[in-house]
């Protein structure tokens, strides 16, 4: 039943990313100013207050997922923070501690082609599409194998099961750039 809800879950999601103009955007995208202290932008790169920038946004914005990138030059710090469906980037000012931060919520739609994807979703969603994969493929194998001993249906099954592997292998020679 377990992988029931799986093949559901990466069906719906398969049909999302192939048609997502059917789905619409609801992206909802919102800046925000606001000040951090100078000196934990004023050091030199290598003794920039990182976690306490970081944690700053993420309290006083709720900012969340993982932080990505952490970018400095003369004048300014990029931090960027990317998860599911989920994006947010914050542009400071090095010599007054000012910031812009823009953040970008995708929807429900864009969440899940995201975790189909594994995209920005971190370690664990990736173990979990890992595991999902290996127990997909024995469900797959073990319905190829039970076929062999039923004896009224084994020449059809496997009929079948040969037919479906030319249709997409003629799809994928024919029809795919």
């Amino acid at each position: 039943m377990f992988s029931c809800a799986l093949v559901l879950f990466f069906a719906l999601t398969g049909i999302t990313l192939n048609h997502a103009e059917w789905f619409g955007q609801s992206a909802r995208q919102s800046q925000v100013k606001g000040r951090i202290e100078p000196a934990w932008v004023k050091a030199d790169d290598a003794h920039i207050a990182k976690l306490e920038i970081v944690e700053h946004l993420r309290g006083a914005h709720g900012v969340k997922g993982a932080m990505s990138d952490f970018r400095t030059d003369e004048d300014q710090c990029v931090v960027s923070f990317k998860g599911p469906g989920y994006t947010a980037d914050a542009f400071i000012t090095r010599a007054t501690g000012e910031y812009e931060l823009t953040e970008m919520r995708m929807g429900l739609v864009a969440i899940m082609n995201d975790l189909h994807k594994g995209r920005d979703t971190g370690r664990a969603w990736s173990w979990f599409i890992d595991i999902s994969s290996v127990l997909l493929a024995l469900v797959s194998l073990t319905g190829l194998l039970l076929i062999a001993w039923i004896k009224r249906h084994r020449f059809n099954g496997y009929v079948v099961a040969i037919a479906g592997t030319a249709v997409v292998c003629l799809i994928y020679l024919l029809a795919v750039p």
